[in-house]
């Protein structure tokens, strides 16, 4: 039991920050907060599928991706954690004031989006999309999520810019950087660790 609640309070509070990320500083300067949203906006932009339907196609099919390789648990205390950076997303974003520092704005959302992630990534649940395939492959290599979470992000941001549009995606590009760094640092870390992964950086 006590296990348990230590690890809902840990996903509970990486979605949380997470959604603070995204919701309070990256998503109303229009910065994508990952891959999934880039094939999303592919998807919308080849098919005209709505791109809140594309979004939520692009998760469901990467959950059930890492549902096969990852387990069944996975896969419910990842919802359990998309369904908690949702909410935290809706609150924040309610927050955003104009004219603020766009700097400021990414560098705050990115450190925020990678400290979320890294929380969730270090209890084994993903932040859905290719957060996904990131911790498929570092659990398989036994290597820090970041890296390749970084890699896979950076490949759909660039498709995506030649396909549709440049603007936007240098701004992308540093909020990943960023974001993957936390990551990776949180996933480092060595506090509580009987509740968490045991990263190993080869």
């Amino acid at each position: 039991m006590k296990h348990f609640i230590a690890k809902f309070g840990l996903v509970a509070a990486g979605g949380a920050i997470q959604g603070l990320g995204m919701g309070l500083f990256l998503f109303p300067n229009y910065i994508p907060s990952g891959g999934a949203g880039g094939i999303a906006v592919l998807i919308n932009y080849w098919f005209n599928i709505n791109i809140g339907l594309a979004l939520w196609l692009v998760n469901v099919s990467m959950l059930f991706f890492g549902v096969k390789v990852l387990g069944k648990r996975f896969a419910v205390w990842t919802v359990m954690g998309i369904t908690i950076t949702s909410i935290s997303l809706h609150f924040f974003e309610q927050g955003f004031t104009p004219d603020r520092n766009l700097f400021f704005d990414i560098v705050a959302g990115s450190v925020f989006l990678g400290t979320g992630i890294g929380i969730l990534m270090r209890q084994g649940v993903s932040n859905g999309g290719i957060g996904v395939v990131a911790l498929i492959i570092s659990t398989k290599r036994n290597i820090l999520p970041g890296r390749p979470l970084f890699v896979i992000n950076i490949c759909i941001f660039l498709v995506t810019g030649i396909i549709i549009d440049w603007k936007i995606i240098l701004l992308a590009l540093i909020s990943q950087w960023i974001s993957t760094k936390m990551v990776d640092q949180v996933c480092q870390m060595t506090f509580l660790q009987t509740y968490t992964l045991n990263w190993r950086k080869k």
